[in-house]
């Protein structure tokens, strides 16, 4: 982390400035933090604390600053826990002081002496003065006023540039009248408040001779390499004078000063030599001026203006902005997508700054083109996680640079979520055959087909908040793609069971009794929570059972769970009494049937000599209780009693019970209870 500042150069030393404080999500010992800052001998830190307020971080200016001499201080501020181990986290402070005006422009010498032939033409630059200020922006631009010359009539003959410190010549000078002037310069920087700094120009007039030196170019070689040697000559000069006598001895030199330097052949000839090497990435081209003066009383100057542009070499590698690329790219893209885009700069110019790319990997170089980061060939996915791109120029020798790129995958709602197969199932749980299909759909859109359906089985009377069954469910995709919430689709409003939003738990709304029927059929949505959301659908079938029978059932099922998938369903705290009842029942009925058995005999006996037959159109149904106590009526048949002397009775009714139809490949075995027999006359 980064956090700019700003501070003004003028601050005084115990100047304090608000930081902000890190944060730790521990608490007690762990949260408790403690900061430290690089060593400068300019600022340091200052911690408050306290129990009422949050504890307070402040920068403290310890020494004065001076913009001119560092500008930009740059600190590492570490914050450190107090766990064991320690944890730390480090913030750079990059401070910049703000400039105030407090340097005076100066001039780079305090007295300009010079010298100024009488036959100077009008607006012959007499002198420059340069001043420098060391401040910034409107601190530092600096303005050249004359505050005093003598003598005064020296006002209408020189003009002062205000913004260049050139002198010019107004008017003309004449040796035998006034030999010198000063002029008092002063320099002003727009600073507030402004300060100023002061100069003197000594001018002195030289007499004449009337004839300047020439300088004339007799060879040029151009343009440089900038490999060239020093000593190299760039240009032969010649220079004459048509005086006689001092007045007509030359000297020359090259101005500016470097890189060139001008160097005595023979009487009359000159040779403009290399001094310094070259740099055309520096400077490209270099405008030289060559001087000549006599030895004349006053001396009179020619010059000569020479260009000397500067060649390429291939001296400068091809160089990256960054040394390390982060790519973020999303999955599923089209093979030779653009993932990234890198360019390299290489200040050569023509084939020396031309640069191709290249993906580089164990030696082997793949093209990249027009620097996008796209190449061709196939290769496993994690060899593109972190690779090297070359840059290399067309120079000879070639010269290359390289950058790292880092790519990570973002993930795309592209897999839907998937059910699982169900654990095993307990012992006393009933078995879940589950199947269901996969589909993408908005949110609050239809569910597709089921392809498949679950089982499960209730008892009558099992309270609310009872699981019944759990739908487990993944979803490859990661983050808000992969989290998963559980809807019921059908049957929609105030029905028996609900579902867990988010543990796909199945469990039962409020008590169940007979009035909800012996089966219920669910319709459960597993979606997440991409854009767009996907789907997958499965279908619950709960039979509903008296709670001996649900846990019998349970108890068939688990013996085949090996066969099919299955989850657990909670029969709930009833189950316990169910076995009681189921005894209780089968008590009844064996009374019941001695009793019956007991009314055949006598009626046999009574009726023995009429030969009364027992007869019907097929067995006897016989009568059990049902789960929850109470007779069955849904499947009544009327037997008829025959006698040989009279009409038929419908004296006997006999019922059979109404018992739910077995689930789907359950046996015979594991859905019909014992029947116990009783006769209603």
């Amino acid at each position: 982390a980064r956090k700019n500042l700003s501070i003004a150069e003028l601050s005084v030393p115990g100047s304090r400035f608000p930081l902000e404080g890190a944060s730790d999500a521990d608490i007690g010992a762990n949260a408790q933090l403690s900061y430290t800052l690089s060593p400068s001998e300019h600022f340091s830190l200052d911690l408050h604390r306290s129990e009422e307020y949050r504890e307070s971080l402040f920068l403290v200016l310890t020494k004065s600053l001076d913009r001119e001499t560092i500008p930009v201080h740059r600190l590492v501020l570490t914050a450190s826990d107090g766990g064991r181990p320690s944890l730390t986290g480090t913030m750079e402070l990059v401070i910049s002081v703000v400039d105030a005006n407090d340097n005076a422009p100066q001039f780079n010498q305090s007295v300009y002496k010079v010298q100024l032939p009488e036959s100077a033409a009008v607006g012959t630059l007499v002198a420059r003065v340069t001043a420098s200020d060391p401040d910034l922006g409107s601190n530092s631009e600096v303005t050249f006023s004359v505050s005093n010359i003598f003598p005064e009539n020296g006002m209408n003959i020189f003009l002062l540039n205000s913004r260049t410190g050139e002198i010019n010549l107004l008017g003309t000078v004449d040796y035998e009248d006034i030999r010198s002037y000063e002029i008092q310069i002063e320099a002003t920087d727009k600073g507030t408040p402004s300060l100023s700094g002061h100069c003197k120009v000594v001018l002195e007039v030289l007499d004449v001779n009337d004839n300047a030196p020439e300088v004339w170019v007799t060879s040029l070689s151009v343009p440089v390499s900038e490999d060239a040697s020093v000593g190299t000559v760039v240009a032969v000069l010649s220079v004459s004078d048509r005086d006689s006598g001092a007045n007509g001895r030359v000297r020359c030199w090259v101005w500016p000063a470097v890189p060139f330097g001008l160097e005595a052949t023979f009487a009359g000839s000159y040779s403009l030599v290399l001094r310094e090497a070259l740099d055309r990435e520096r400077v490209s081209e270099y405008e030289v001026e060559v001087r000549a003066e006599d030895g004349g009383a006053p001396a009179l100057r020619g010059s000569r203006g020479l260009r000397v542009p500067v060649s390429d070499v291939n001296d400068n590698a091809p160089a990256f902005a960054q040394a390390v690329y982060t790519v973020l790219a999303r999955e599923n893209n089209a093979a030779g997508a653009e993932l990234a885009r890198l360019w390299a700069r290489d200040p050569d110019e023509a084939g020396n700054g031309r640069v191709s790319y290249s993906v580089w990997e164990g030696g082997v170089g793949v093209g990249v083109g027009g620097g996008s980061a796209s190449w061709s060939g196939w290769r496993a996915a994690s060899s593109y996680v972190s690779f090297e791109v070359r840059a290399v120029d067309a120079g000879e020798p070639a010269l290359c640079g390289n950058a790292t790129v880092q790519l990570f995958v973002l993930d795309e709602n592209d897999n839907a979520p998937a059910l699982l197969p169900a654990a095993g199932s307990a012992p006393e749980a009933g078995a879940v055959a589950a199947e269901a299909s996969s589909l993408s759909s908005e949110p609050g859109s239809e569910p597709g087909s089921v392809s498949g359906t679950q089982w499960a089985w209730a008892a009558w009377g099992a309270p609310a908040g009872q699981v019944v069954a759990k739908i487990r469910a993944v979803d490859a995709d990661s983050g808000y793609n992969a989290w998963l919430r559980y809807e019921l689709w059908e049957p929609r409003g105030k029905g028996p069971f609900r579902v867990g939003l988010y543990s796909g738990e199945v469990s039962t709304a409020r008590p169940l009794d007979e009035a909800d029927g012996p089966r219920h059929r669910l319709l459960i949505v597993v979606r997440d929570h991409g854009e767009p959301a996907r789907s997958a659908t499965a279908t619950l079938s709960v039979s509903l059972f008296e709670a001996a029978e649900a846990a019998l059932a349970a108890g068939s099922s688990s013996s085949s769970s090996g066969s099919r998938s299955s989850v657990g369903v909670e029969v709930g705290g009833g189950a316990g009494s169910a076995a009681t009842n189921v005894w209780l029942v089968v008590a009844i009925c064996a009374v019941s049937s001695v009793f019956l058995l007991a009314l055949v005999l006598y009626g046999a006996s009574r009726w023995a000599p009429r030969a009364a037959v027992l007869s019907g159109p097929g067995p006897t149904t016989l009568v059990c209780a049902s789960e929850v106590g109470s007779w069955s009526y849904s499947q009544r048949h009327s037997r008829s009693l025959c006698v040989a002397d009279g009409a038929a009775k419908s004296d006997l009714m006999v019922f059979s019970p109404n018992f739910p139809p077995p689930p789907p490949g359950a046996a015979a075995k594991d859905t019909q209870p014992e029947p116990s027999s009783l006769l209603d006359t």
